[in-house]
């Protein structure tokens, strides 16, 4: 069976890393291409590496041309998904790649985001808690920010097992693909180069509730979150040192076998063996997340670091992957734990 989908934004980075992945996916018919300013231009001059789809047209982003696809995946700044969303069938599966819908905590959006709380939907990150059996069969799918799905997945195993007080610091390095493909000064190849800067510290970021939320459904205690981006001289990835302190006695090779048990089923979360540590470019392009934890015994720690590609796992390829388990369809089709290196 082929199901018909359209890609509302995409000539932005999700979009196209969305579009990416369904040109491989063989359950997939792509429909309807959208844009908002880039409406009515060859989608080739944008996406150059998307050669399958080069002499389409861009089409305005409207609920009428979106209608009549199995599935809806909308790559749209903050604050505009809802109300295309709302104007589609109810048995649209419709997924959402941008931030509208991952917050429970309406007081929390409305702090981080300044606008109206629209509402949330199942969280699209299927290895948290019991997301997986939420998003099966789902039509709305609200996929996680990119620092939060690294984030999550270094730090949860821990915390469900109790062995941490969920008291947890987050020093994330990410590429500058995460802020998006609008022309930005501080993004200038002349400014990024041998350059690393923080940004959103303090308790800014838009992601920290997100984290919060997620691991709160894994202790019954208050979790606390400090988390500090960092922007470095890359195109795509992101690099989380994750880590809390120890409610115990824990050893490393313990805190390893933890990890290794807690995601032994999980198809796209790899623990790395003891000893050897995540880099960005293993996962550059694919869905996997490579995880690696250890104890750090003078400062009573847990240390747990994740990589991810933030446009893959960390944004399109955890759309796929969500639309496959809406969809009932093997949670793999279309995605790979293949890395492209160097």
């Amino acid at each position: 069976m082929s199901f018909s989908v359209a890609v509302a934004g995409a000539s932005g980075y999700a979009g196209g890393e969305v579009l990416r992945l369904l040109l491989s996916h063989p359950d997939v018919e792509i429909g309807a291409l959208t844009g908002g300013s880039n409406a009515g231009e060859r989608f080739g001059s944008l996406q150059p590496h998307l050669v399958p789809l080069a002499d389409r047209v861009l089409e305005p982003t409207t609920a009428e041309t979106l209608a009549g696809h199995d599935v809806v995946f909308l790559g749209l700044p903050h604050g505009q998904s809802a109300e295309i969303a709302n104007a589609l069938p109810d048995d649209v599966v419709v997924i959402d790649c941008g931030a509208d819908f991952r917050l429970t905590d309406a007081a929390a959006w409305e702090k981080f985001y300044g606008s109206a709380h629209a509402g949330s939907w199942p969280y699209g990150l299927p290895e948290l808690a019991d997301q997986r059996e939420r998003l099966a069969r789902a039509t709305r799918i609200a996929v996680p920010g990119c620092y939060p799905t690294v984030s999550t997945l270094s730090i949860a195993p821990a915390v469900a097992a109790g062995v941490v007080t969920p008291d947890v610091v987050v020093v994330a390095a990410s590429g500058t693909s995460g802020a998006g493909k609008a022309a930005k000064p501080h993004l200038l190849g002349s400014e990024i180069m041998g350059n690393a800067s923080a940004y959103g510290v303090g308790g800014t970021h838009r992601h920290t509730p997100e984290v919060v939320q997620n691991l709160s459904l894994l202790s019954s205690e208050q979790v606390r979150v400090s988390f500090t981006p960092v922007l470095v001289p890359m195109p795509r990835g992101i690099l989380a040192t994750v880590s809390a302190p120890l409610t115990g006695a824990l050893t490393a090779d313990e805190a390893h076998d933890l990890y290794a048990k807690a995601y032994a089923d999980e198809p796209f979360v790899h623990v790395l063996p003891p000893g050897t540590w995540p880099q960005t470019k293993s996962v550059t392009g694919s869905n996997a997340v490579h995880v690696q934890a250890t104890v750090d015994e003078a400062a009573g720690r847990l240390v747990a670091v994740g990589a991810v590609d933030n446009l893959a796992k960390g944004t399109g390829g955890a759309a796929v992957q969500c639309m496959n388990l809406a969809l009932g369809i093997d949670e793999g089709t279309g995605l790979t734990t293949v890395g492209l290196a160097p």
